[in-house]
């Protein structure tokens, strides 16, 4: 005859939940998550294809007006040519004008027809071995400008993007890992043009006559309308220096905050052209990399949707059908 005893029923022995389960795992491993999600967060593949077409079509434009002074100066004496460390890591020799005709003319066919996507390793790497070696000749007689630095990363990483196309909605890793690329070089312009202001010049770089200088020097008549305030100068200066300085804060901002952002570069670049005349294209052409074009190629394929049926009910309601 079987005894009931009263009461619950003894407890479960408990398990050790594992180290990290509940918090979702360590810190480390938490932050290494993050940092992964924010280099290659998937985006849409005719993202990149925007951008890549942009960069590529831009190149040809570099080479015959912004920086066509490389074939006069691949005809000076050889001593003028001063290279920069990179020419020298590479051991690339002195510049001819047989050394300039040979990169523009691979310039002008293969960055074309890297624009249409077909290819895209091999007329990428060709893009980007004769573009940074036209730049390097360009920067070797005395003057490095700093606004080609992000173009020239993006020549490099845009090769191992994979194939996109402009229709192209698929998410891509590799896609967002090279407009990320592209963003953090064309920001790190700008903070590193501030720590060479800092550098060079010190922190009274800002308070000075900079931009009074610099107007006076090579001013369009905008711009000397300036030299009559120099306390907008003075105050613009400032702006400038400490937006340079906090430029790195746009990395990590969204949708109207991002906007603002960009917004407030290109006006800065738009009033430096309007006052002395210097634009920085090609960082321009990079801080695309920003733009959700996606959303640009949505549009216009339902702009032009819009227009096709509009265009069919006219020829049904037309008179005489």
């Amino acid at each position: 005859m079987s005894t009931q005893t009263s009461g619950p029923p003894p407890a479960a022995e408990a398990v050790p939940e594992p180290v990290g389960a509940r918090g979702g795992g360590s810190p480390v491993r938490g932050a290494a998550k993050a940092v992964r999600r924010w280099w290659f967060d998937p985006v849409p593949g005719s993202r990149l294809a925007w951008v890549r077409a942009l960069v590529y079509l831009f190149v040809p434009y570099d080479i015959l007006v912004i920086t066509q002074d490389v074939k006069g100066t691949a005809a000076l004496p050889a001593e003028f040519y001063q290279p920069t460390m990179v020419a020298r890591w590479l051991h690339l020799p002195t510049p001819t004008t047989g050394i300039a005709d040979t990169l523009q003319w691979i310039l002008l066919i293969a960055a074309p027809l890297a624009a249409t996507g077909r290819f895209h390793r091999s007329l990428g790497l060709v893009v980007a071995g004769a573009f940074t070696w036209w730049q390097l000749i360009n920067m070797g007689y005395g003057k490095v400008d700093h606004d080609h630095f992000a173009i020239v990363i993006a020549v490099w990483v845009l090769p191992t993007a994979g194939k996109a196309r402009f229709r192209d909605d698929t998410p891509s890793e590799a896609a967002a890992w090279t407009l990320r690329c592209m963003q953090v070089a064309a920001i790190s312009t700008y903070s590193l043009a501030a720590w060479a202001k800092i550098r060079e010049a010190g922190w009274g770089w800002a308070s000075g006559a900079t931009f009074y200088w610099a107007i006076e020097r090579r001013g369009t008549p905008f711009g000397k309308w300036f030299l009559d305030h120099p306390e907008l100068l003075r105050f613009g200066q400032w702006v400038i220096f400490l937006a340079e300085l906090c430029a790195p804060v746009i990395l990590f901002l969204r949708r109207w905050w991002l906007a603002a952002g960009l917004v407030f570069w290109l006006g800065f670049h738009l009033a430096t052209w309007l006052s002395i005349g210097i634009h920085f294209l090609p960082t321009i052409i990079c801080l695309t990399a920003f733009v959700p074009w996606e959303k640009v190629g949505t549009r216009l394929s339902g702009l032009r949707g819009s227009r096709r049926r509009e265009d069919a009910q006219a020829a049904v309601l037309a008179p005489g059908r």
